[in-house]
């Protein structure tokens, strides 16, 4: 499937069919497997084959194929399906981390990211840096001899900062660090991270992949030497495993991925241009007045899903959600329903005001994950919560 298009390989990569030939892929729910004989299920523990199954902690039909495909469209080697988001990037950076070693990141972060980077590994002994995403230097003055991951979102949550990928990398090379990238908003559909030579790719399967709020999940890709290793040792003993339900819905939802994040974008584009000609302060990194445009269009080629509005305050934040009518107001987002969000009292309510306003989340700041509805119907919503 690598010489096909991502399109492609989202409908046709990954399938295991069984001796009935259903086209549709098949939901295995089984908690275990059984063996012919004593001697297969000890061989099969030791050196398991090809679509050989133990335990569906480690794996099962389904989440292989759900795993095989995602792979397929982000280019990657490897993958492991877990069962959040937060299980996935909590996973990546517990697996190459250990006590005394160095983690450089973006300090703009999604709030529970910013939790695990700052509080939980800092509290296992992993020291910690943090840094402006945007500025390469800041990456370059933070590594030391005994930094081990550099982390960021490639697309910053709710601030839309875009780290350079291939110069970030650039600075992991130079000290034999892995980069780890939360790619949620990048989408795997604008996703060139692997190419761009980023180690662990990360994404809340919650988000754009099931993209119609019905189930939670996650996934880790990259190399077959990092995800077959310390990444799979970690998650098949903690148990962050997707389940073979959840693992079923996303495999469904990849076929549509690309429609639907194409149509998200082509409304995010045309609201936030219309917003941004009526005099609003409007963050979208689709916009040409966006300092990093070019950044934008040259990693990733499109603007994404998502527009961030700058408000005055908290009370004029809160009157424009209560007054939005096809926006729902919610903390998830890449919903092929339109969805907005007031970060600093919800998603990143976690951070204090100090670590929020570092990050750029200001009190009047809205979050906006935009819908595959009618662009004309959630421009005039918007402008008239607005008014």
């Amino acid at each position: 499937m690598k010489d096909y298009s991502k399109q492609t390989a989202a409908v046709q990569s990954g399938v295991k069919r069984s001796q009935f030939g259903e086209l549709s892929e098949a939901l295995y729910l089984t908690q275990c497997f059984a063996y012919d004989t004593a001697e297969d299920a000890e061989r099969r523990f030791k050196e398991p084959r090809e679509d050989e199954f133990v335990y569906s902690r480690y794996g099962s039909p389904t989440v292989a194929m759900f795993e095989e495909r995602i792979a397929a469209i982000e280019g990657a080697e490897s993958a492991f399906s877990t069962a959040s988001g937060m299980a996935a990037v909590s996973g990546a950076l517990m697996s190459l981390l250990k006590a005394g070693d160095h983690i450089v990141s973006a300090r703009a972060l999604f709030g529970s990211c910013h939790f695990v980077v700052d509080t939980i590994l800092a509290d296992f002994g992993v020291e910690v840096t943090f840094v402006n995403g945007s500025d390469i230097e800041e990456w370059k003055s933070a590594v030391r001899e005994n930094t081990k991951v550099l982390f960021f979102e490639s697309i910053a949550n709710p601030t839309l900062e875009i780290v350079d990928i291939e110069a970030v990398v650039g600075v992991a090379k130079s000290v034999g660090a892995h980069v780890v990238v939360d790619n949620a908003f990048a989408t795997p559909v604008y996703s060139k991270a692997i190419e761009q030579g980023v180690d662990i790719v990360c994404y809340s399967a919650t988000k754009h992949i099931d993209g119609q709020g019905r189930a939670m999940g996650g996934v880790i890709l990259g190399s077959h030497d990092l995800i077959e290793g310390p990444v799979k040792t970690f998650m098949r003993h903690t148990g962050g495993c997707m389940s073979a339900f959840n693992a079923w819905v996303m495999l469904k939802s990849l076929e549509t991925l690309e429609l639907r994040v194409s149509r998200q974008t082509e409304n995010a584009l045309k609201l936030a241009r219309e917003i941004e000609k009526r005099g609003y302060d409007v963050i979208y990194p689709g916009l040409e007045s966006h300092p990093q445009y070019d950044l934008c269009m040259s990693q990733h080629g499109a603007g994404g899903t998502i527009f961030s509005l700058r408000l005055e305050d908290k009370e004029t934040a809160f009157a424009f959600l209560n007054k939005l009518e096809i926006f729902s107001i919610s903390n998830n987002l890449g919903d092929a329903k339109s969805i907005a969000t007031h970060p600093a009292t919800t998603t990143h309510q976690r951070m204090t005001e100090e670590q929020r306003l570092a990050a750029g989340i200001t009190p009047g700041l809205l979050r906006m994950s935009v819908g595959i509805e009618a662009a004309d119907d959630l421009l005039a919503d918007v402008l008239n919560a607005l008014g």
